[in-house]
């Protein structure tokens, strides 16, 4: 659901090692989305250790729409996953 809220997505840099290395996959986080709509605050689930400074990087640019709690802005936490996908 939250995803129907991202107004900007900064996409990751692909690290030269993991593309030399053919490396694909996804990193997850638990990020807290803040009142403004800017990630607050990330937490990492799971990932490929060469693919996770680049996604918290990009991940850390990404802006959502602000949610609403009885129409005031509000913190939300949620998860978010990066993706890394070599074109062939």
């Amino acid at each position: 659901m939250q995803a129907a809220k991202l107004i900007k997505q900064v996409p990751p840099e692909y690290p030269a090692l993991a593309r030399q290395a053919r490396l694909q996959g996804v990193v997850l986080f638990q990020v807290t989305v803040g009142r403004d709509g800017r990630i607050a605050q990330m937490e990492l689930i799971r990932g490929h250790p060469l693919l996770v400074p680049a996604a918290r990087e990009a991940l850390a640019q990404w802006v959502y729409k602000p949610t609403l709690l009885n129409g005031m802005p509000a913190e939300i936490v949620t998860e978010v996953e990066v993706p890394f996908r070599l074109s062939e």
